[in-house]
């Protein structure tokens, strides 16, 4: 299957987000930039070729991650290119959302921060077509930023795993604590009461920083993984709607502190997170490296790629706070034109140049050669159900 050359896909994402920019304020400014810059160099990343093209026709709807948002924006660019006579919508609802609107088949895929659990599973074998259900495809590796609002502060913050889970749990409540300090002995701490900032929203994000959490400082966060910071977590802090609520209740406030995918969060600092014997900063490879000291959840069929990810891990160069993103999609559907897009766009969205889209616009990190390869049988296997 070819694809447009690196340069048409460049090109299609840089002028989708000018047009996404447009009236917008400084972030977008910024991420137009990036694009643009990007591609002046674009024929130098990997892969692709000219030409090629594809008949498929009609409208492909999906729903789910905030996180995906700026990825989605470049896979619908890129495909765009591909396949002129299909459209992809998506509605950046949450990961929650997202999945309850697929089980619920008011979409044709879901994208979620968080897997199809057991239970949803089961809903899925009735809402598609047949008896395989759902699976989960990993399309999306992205750092988790723990983005902060101090200008005071001059150098990189550095949070150890009890320090970060203290700030959320509510127990470390002012910037010049103890436990801050002795992470950052360089740094001048202010005087400053610390307002931790969370999701509202039913959210994935939130789901894969509190896995972290409870991973690496179980006792002292101790509400578990969750995806509704509100319902099931400490009850305190300020809550934002979506990531780019998060972002811009951070960066609003001095002395907040929040949680957001990694593409979002423009020009606010995030914070090296203690692993091991070392402070990480985000950057997408320490990030997909999560994948690569993780595994397949078990139980699940070949077809299905949910990951458990080692979130305490202490191997060096990982960056543990990382969202591997799914999209969810059916095994079988109910006719051969649904089959033929979302085969299309699915293989798209894994190949070289599409990982290489989602990279430009968000600054993901590609899934491996292995991962791709594994991904497209799948896929691949999508038909008609009866």
């Amino acid at each position: 299957m070819k694809f447009p050359s690196k340069r048409v896909i460049a090109g299609a994402i840089a002028a989708s987000l000018v047009l996404a920019a447009c009236g917008g304020g400084d972030d977008d400014a910024d991420v137009v930039d990036s694009a643009t810059e990007a591609t002046e160099g674009s024929d130098e990343m990997a892969g692709g070729s000219a030409g090629g093209g594809s008949a498929v026709t009609g409208t492909l709807i999906g729903a789910g991650a905030s996180s995906q948002a700026a990825a989605m924006q470049g896979w619908q660019s890129g495909f765009q290119a591909y396949a002129p006579d299909a459209t992809v919508e998506y509605d950046a609802i949450g990961s929650g959302g997202g999945r309850e609107t697929f089980l619920s088949g008011g979409s044709d895929f879901a994208g979620s921060d968080a897997y199809l659990e057991d239970e949803e599973f089961e809903q899925s074998v009735d809402r598609c077509v047949g008896e395989q259900g759902a699976v989960n495809l990993p399309h999306y590796i992205s750092p988790i930023a723990v983005a902060y609002n101090l200008p005071s502060v001059e150098g990189t913050l550095k949070l150890s795993p009890d320090v970060l889970a203290g700030i959320f749990a509510n127990t470390i409540t002012n910037w010049n604590d103890p436990a801050i300090a002795a992470d950052n002995p360089d740094l001048e701490l202010p005087d400053l009461a610390v307002n931790p900032v969370h999701r509202s929203d039913e959210s994935g994000t939130t789901e894969n920083f509190t896995d972290y959490l409870s991973a690496v400082a179980p006792d002292i966060w101790t509400f578990g993984a969750i995806e509704s910071w509100d319902a099931d977590g400490p009850g305190r802090g300020e809550g934002a709607d979506g990531t780019s609520g998060v972002v811009s209740s951070t960066r609003a406030g001095e002395g907040s502190i929040g949680y957001a995918d990694a593409s979002q969060i423009g020009d606010l600092p995030a914070a090296a997170i203690g692993v091991g014997d070392e402070f990480i900063e985000f950057s997408p490879e320490a990030a997909a490296r999560i994948v690569d000291v993780s595994e397949r959840v078990e139980g699940r069929s070949e077809n299905d790629f949910a990951f458990d990810l080692t979130r305490d891990t202490t191997e060096s160069g990982v960056y543990p706070i990382a969202l591997v993103s799914y999209h969810i999609v059916c095994l079988e559907y109910d006719s051969q034109e649904k089959v033929d897009l979302i085969k299309s766009f699915m293989t798209w969205v894994g190949s070289e140049e599409g990982q290489a889209a989602s990279q430009l616009s968000a600054g993901s990190a590609p899934i491996s050669p292995d991962i791709r390869e594994q991904l497209l049988a799948v896929i691949d296997s999508i038909s008609v159900g009866s």
